[in-house]
């Protein structure tokens, strides 16, 4: 059995423990045993509204408070001996020092994204998950995403030949929840950091680190063309923004045009979200139930299961570092006005 502790238990902490809980559900060995936030009320177990996506009502508890132990000390919950794995879902600038940690007192971790806004601190990080015993994940959950492992196999296999042109965007209203955090940008780096990771992080996943990046915009609205060699890809560009006015929602999309197909993503279209286009005809592609933070909680609990070494991890902290370099080579390309090398 994996005793797991959540460590923050806002949007994404409670997203963390309903992975847990559905994976438990479905037969895997683990169990929530420990949770922390400062704020105590929060220990009580209620679910609570607020986040980009709701994925299930908030009408429930979340977990038992007789049966989970609760701590408004993250430290404490790091030092419980009956812990195992350890989710950080704290604010980013938290993420290393706790992650840290929990790798000193022996623990697995699944470090929220970013893991930090500088690729140095994310450096420390992988330095320390590279000595470690225990294995220590970036939740990068675009990779495990229904319709994106999609993608991810299609342009690995060519079997809809080479990619054109990939487009990705991801476009929102600003958060409603902790507003003081997310509007330091120096703390969250912005919208670029914290929003246009998830599709910087994929353009790196499945076309590898690009020559150079290109971005116009700003941190808070961000366009960047990723450079690749041709044989690569010829075009491949992602927006990511989170300055919408309150009402619009959020957009989460991909059209990536191969030599005899296209793939498009939606995540608002009715039915299944990925459609085909090929020979003169569109079809909907079935996907899989559950999400991709069902996915990269499911990979880590097998690869801990089964003794997996960090570098065999889906998402590694190494290829954190990078996606971290990419984000500040599209930085300097914003304040500079001009591509930026890798």
């Amino acid at each position: 059995m994996i005793n797991v502790g959540v460590i923050g238990l806002g949007f994404m902490g409670r997203t963390h423990i309903g992975a847990y809980q559905a994976a438990r559900r479905d037969g895997y060995p683990v169990r929530l045993v420990a949770v922390s936030d400062r704020d105590e009320s929060r220990l009580s177990g209620q679910a609570q509204q607020g986040g980009n996506a709701e994925l299930s009502a908030a009408t429930e508890r979340l977990f038992d408070p007789a049966e989970v132990r609760g701590f408004t000390d993250a430290l404490a919950l790091i030092a419980d001996p009956d812990v195992h794995l350890v989710s950080i879902c704290t604010h980013t600038d938290t993420h290393v020092d706790l992650a840290l940690a929990a790798i000193r007192a022996g623990k697995h971790v699944l470090c929220e994204k970013p893991v930090a806004v500088a690729s140095a601190d994310v450096r420390r990080l992988a330095d320390a998950a590279a000595r470690a015993r225990t294995l220590c994940m970036p939740a990068m959950c675009m990779r495990f995403w229904p319709g994106w492992t999609f993608l991810r196999d299609a342009v690995r296999s060519k079997a809809y030949g080479k990619v054109r042109s990939a487009t990705f965007t991801r476009l929102g209203s600003p958060p409603d929840w902790g507003r003081d955090f997310y509007a330091d940008m120096n703390r969250t780096g912005g919208p670029l950091v914290d929003l246009h990771i998830h599709d910087t992080d994929f353009v790196r996943y499945i076309f590898g680190v690009p020559r150079a990046v290109s971005s116009v915009g700003s941190l808070a609205h961000v366009t960047t063309q990723y450079h690749y060699d041709p044989s690569v890809a010829e075009h491949v560009v992602a927006e990511g923004g989170q300055d919408m006015a309150p009402g619009f929602g959020f957009r989460m999309r991909y059209t990536v045009a191969f030599e005899h197909a296209t793939a498009d993503f939606d995540i608002a279209r009715a039915g299944s979200p990925l459609e085909l286009c090929r020979d003169g005809k569109r079809e909907a592609v079935a996907l899989p139930t559950g999400t991709g933070y069902d996915g990269q909680v499911r990979h880590l609990l097998d690869a801990i299961s089964v003794q997996a070494s960090n570098d065999s991890l889906s998402a590694n902290m190494n290829q954190a570092v990078e996606v971290a370099r990419i984000l500040e080579a599209e930085r300097a390309s914003l304040s500079g006005a001009r591509p930026e090398n890798l």
